[in-house]
């Protein structure tokens, strides 16, 4: 077992989205893990890659944000935001 840990972790309630760095030839290459927390009988907390219906809201918003940070990371820290009119540099294209 790999004692490395995540470079970044977003959590909303119970799932959890864990962002991993890999070097590679060709740069730095990021991967996710995504699981559910849950309680046992004995008090205890684990997780699971299993998820049932009610949980899919929030698996996807963990999922974009964490594709907001890796693209931030990716990028060299810049992510346009829209501005307050709605517009933006991309709504030229």
């Amino acid at each position: 077992m790999s004692s490395k840990k995540p470079v970044h972790e977003i959590r909303l309630g119970r799932i959890k989205a864990a962002v991993w760095e890999n070097e590679t030839d060709n740069g730095i290459r990021y991967g996710i893990t995504i699981s559910r927390l849950y309680k046992t009988e004995k008090a205890e907390w684990r997780d699971s890659t299993s998820f049932g219906r009610d949980d899919l809201p929030l698996v996807e918003k963990v999922c974009h944000m964490t594709h907001l940070w890796i693209f931030s990371h990716s990028q060299g820290g810049v992510v346009q935001t829209v501005a307050a009119s709605g517009a933006s540099e991309a709504d030229d294209f």
